[in-house]
């Protein structure tokens, strides 16, 4: 029965084994004009493992889509941070 299931998880794709994206929200401090939601854009699409930023200047938000297994909320916030854009991860 062991050497079946161990069968079994070797012959699944690798993609079946990672984890699901997760999706996070940002409170971006700083975006005070019509560029500085692209700089934060560019930022956190530098980050490996992002699929996807959606930025609200009027919200002063980042909403990311990123692989847990390549990267982590800290990351996210670093890299806006780093970019000017101080920011924390929304609750």
């Amino acid at each position: 029965m062991l050497n079946r299931l161990t069968a079994a998880l070797i012959a699944l794709p690798v993609a079946a084994l990672a984890a699901p994206p997760k999706t996070v929200t940002l409170e971006v401090k700083n975006m005070t004009c019509s560029l500085c939601p692209i700089t934060v854009k560019k930022s956190l699409e530098k980050v490996s493992g992002v699929s996807d930023v959606k930025v609200d200047s009027d919200k002063k938000t980042a909403i990311v889509t990123f692989d847990p297994d390549k990267t982590q909320p800290e990351v996210l916030t670093r890299a806006t941070t780093n970019a000017g854009y101080p920011s924390t991860l929304q609750k």
